[in-house]
């Protein structure tokens, strides 16, 4: 009886959200095995303000996210016309005339001494063409 009784809650609680959950491709994008006619452009979206949790510590954490495009280890010029688009982000401070490459799907950590600084955030293509910039402004 109480196998029937689980059963019966977990037929339910599969239909009550699948009634409310969105579809793989609404939440992942499109499948890597179909080509998408008129992709649209890639669009990176950065949050100006670092989490206040990592800055207690003393670390930067800036949370993005991007559409259009999948951020992924992969470079060269094979990897240009990928469909869906393949790409990375390009991260620099302060306008030094270094920064370093991003290219897993997580947020952007960097540790930096107590004070405001200036991020720019570059989302790029497999051979490092820029799309669009992203400038943070200057913490408060």
């Amino acid at each position: 009886m109480l196998v029937k009784t689980l059963a019966a809650v977990a037929a339910g609680t599969v239909l009550v959200t699948n009634a409310f959950a969105q579809s793989a491709r609404e939440i992942r994008g499109a499948s890597p095995y179909v080509a998408i006619v008129n992709e649209p452009p890639p669009k990176l979206v950065l949050d100006a303000t670092p989490l206040a949790a990592g800055l207690a510590l003393g670390i930067v954490w800036i949370q993005y996210r991007v559409e259009n495009v999948h951020i992924v280890p992969v470079f060269g010029s094979r990897a240009v016309n990928a469909c869906p688009r393949i790409g990375h982000l390009h991260v620099h401070i302060d306008d030094l005339p270094w920064g370093w490459v991003e290219a897993s799907d997580g947020n952007n950590t960097a540790g930096l001494p107590p004070g405001q600084h200036k991020l720019r955030v570059e989302l790029v293509n497999a051979e490092h063409h820029m799309s669009l910039p992203v400038l943070v402004p200057r913490a408060r």
